[in-house]
């Protein structure tokens, strides 16, 4: 990936951030704004409610009268002028109110009458039917009837029905009966209202009918005077009446001038329920965009291992270049020299033959190393994992080199543990590794040249620590010190050759067999390699011996046939 690339898909990634934050915030303010209106929805609904209740109890009111409009009233005027009773047609409607536990009792005064001036008798409708005279009546009578006729004055000129109905509050109820083709009253229907059932029966039952079930818990609702400071009811003996809570009332209804109801909303199950929803809503937006700005995080940091693998391959190419150049170069010359017949002598012959020799074991170590690289990445690294005593493996390659060691002038410390059990591995990749992690610790050795190789034996595994006490790696480099193409470029490094493929090729060779490693690291002080692979057990130490007396075996068979066949 080129540079230009990169700093595209670093501007096109904060921008993708920007974007799922601003998205987020949108849905955010949009899932508290459903929140509130929910909230406010439910409370308008509730409102409706109420107003539908305040619309039931007038009904209440007026329904014992209803067909009251459609009366002559001029016939009525002349039938109790006749026998002092009202036609058949309104005597029903009054029996209807007579039986009505809300009205007290039922009183017409005659427009004519100065009973209430004079402390005379009114008309009284009985349960027998009829109007008889009395003077045992409240004074709230009179006071109905003095309301009314003094609403009703200033209309008569202009009225066109036949009754008009005056509330004196939550008192009584008048019926005024107009002629209105004469414009003049015909008298007045005064009911006052049963107090003890209107409050204590009455209006508790619709109250509890109406605001008492779990439809209504979001609200408290009570009946108020607030004239008098007085409660009348409420849907919930429990709740205590706080005129500062209150956030809705209303008449009750209009005609009742002195009565209202009011509500203190508490919203509890559709806060509840608002609430879950918008709980849940942010967990899932929350997750999803922990989820995209993971994914633009793993994009951007995958999009800089991928540049900073570009880079090092790059780096790697012209250094593999450079160094598959030398020993070429080298051997060319040396090659020319030899076929012109310029070199004689024995000692010159020798020493370029020897020239030519080590270059081509190093050009080979190179192209060996490629070649493990490309079968690890390829999937291909073959192995042939066999009982093998690690001890021997070592004490065997330090036997090997151990010339070389000489003329290094390392100090070698070796400590190898006795009856050291088997380990299940290939052993050509336990050279290479022990091979590759010996060749750093010589090439990053300072001027004290210490090598430390130990084998282990630890319970359930064995253990391999190669100690040097060489330049060290700093701390930030020790996780990527196994990547490939990953080397340390520092002052310390920079002049040892090297192409970043070693580590990773020990690494994966570790991992075929069934083994792990770490490093542990003080700048300046050293570095340390351990290696463990998990012991074999008796049983497959057996098991593995058995199948390759019998491979061997098979081989030998095979063999002696094809001598036969021939």
């Amino acid at each position: 990936m080129s540079m230009k690339q990169y700093g595209s898909l670093q501007w096109i990634l904060i921008a993708g951030v920007i974007a799922i934050l601003a998205l987020t915030g949108m849905n955010v303010y949009s899932l508290y704004s459903l929140h509130e209106h929910t909230l406010e929805s439910s409370r308008e609904n509730k409102k409706l409610q109420i107003a539908e209740f305040s619309d039931k109890i007038r009904y209440r009111f007026f329904k014992d009268f209803f067909g009251l409009g459609s009366t002559d009233i001029n016939r009525l005027e002349n039938q109790f002028k006749d026998n002092g009773q009202f036609t058949r047609e309104v005597t029903n409607l009054l029996n209807n109110a007579v039986k009505d536990s809300i009205y007290q009792s039922i009183y017409f005064i005659p427009s004519s009458s100065e009973a209430c001036q004079q402390q005379g008798s009114v008309l009284e409708y009985t349960t027998e039917k009829e109007f008889r005279p009395t003077s045992n009546f409240s004074s709230i009578v009179c006071d109905g009837m003095g309301i009314a006729r003094t609403q009703i004055k200033s209309l008569i000129d202009e009225y066109k029905y036949n009754n008009k109905v005056i509330f004196d509050s939550h008192r009584s109820i008048t019926i005024v009966l107009i002629n209105p083709s004469e414009h003049h009253i015909f008298g007045y229907l005064v009911m006052p209202f049963n107090q003890d059932f209107l409050r204590n029966s009455y209006l508790p039952s619709v109250f509890a009918e109406k605001f008492g079930d779990d439809d209504h818990a979001d609200m408290n609702v009570w009946l108020r005077d607030w004239t008098n400071e007085e409660i009348i009811t409420g849907s919930n003996p429990e709740a205590d009446y706080n005129r500062e809570q209150i956030q809705f009332d209303q008449n009750f209804p209009d005609f009742f001038d002195y009565w209202k109801i009011e509500v203190a909303f508490t919203d509890a199950s559709t806060i509840a329920a608002s609430n879950t929803s918008l709980i849940r809503n942010l967990i899932v937006l929350g997750a999803a965009m922990l989820l995209l700005l993971g994914a633009l995080v793993f994009m951007f940091r995958y999009a800089r291992k991928e540049r900073a693998l570009a880079e090092r391959q790059s780096e790697f190419l012209a250094n593999v270049t450079h160094e598959l150049k030398t020993p070429l170069s080298v051997m060319q010359a040396a090659g020319e020299n030899l076929s012109d017949g310029r070199v004689q002598d024995q000692e010159r012959l020798k020493s370029y033959g020897n020239h030519i020799y080590s270059e081509a074991v190093r050009l080979r170590k190179m192209i060996d190393k490629l070649l493990d690289v490309a079968k690890a990445n390829a999937g291909e690294s073959l192995i042939n994992p066999k009982p093998t005593n690690i001890g021997e493996v070592v004490q065997s390659y330090i036997e090997k080199h151990q010339k070389f060691f000489t003329t290094q002038d390392f100090d070698l410390d070796i400590h190898i543990d006795d009856s050291l059990p088997q380990a299940n591995i290939d052993r050509n990749s336990l050279e290479t590794i022990l091979s590759n992690l010996v060749d750093n610790a010589i090439k990053y050795s300072n001027d004290h040249k210490y090598l430390g190789i130990k084998v282990l034996n630890q319970a359930k595994n064995i253990e391999m620590h190669i100690e040097d006490h060489g330049i060290g790696i700093e701390k930030k480099n020790l996780s990527n010190i196994f990547d490939k193409f990953f080397r340390i470029e520092d002052s310390l490094t920079a002049k040892t050759k090297g192409h970043g493929l070693g580590l990773s090729i020990v690494k994966n060779l570790v991992q075929l067999n069934g083994g792990t490693i770490k490093v542990e690291s003080k700048p300046g002080q050293g570095s340390t390699f351990i290696i463990t692979f998990p012991i074999l057990n008796t049983s497959e130490s057996k098991d593995s011996v058995k199948s390759e007396q019998n491979a061997t075996e098979s081989l030998s068979e095979n063999k002696a046939l094809k001598q036969y066949v021939s």
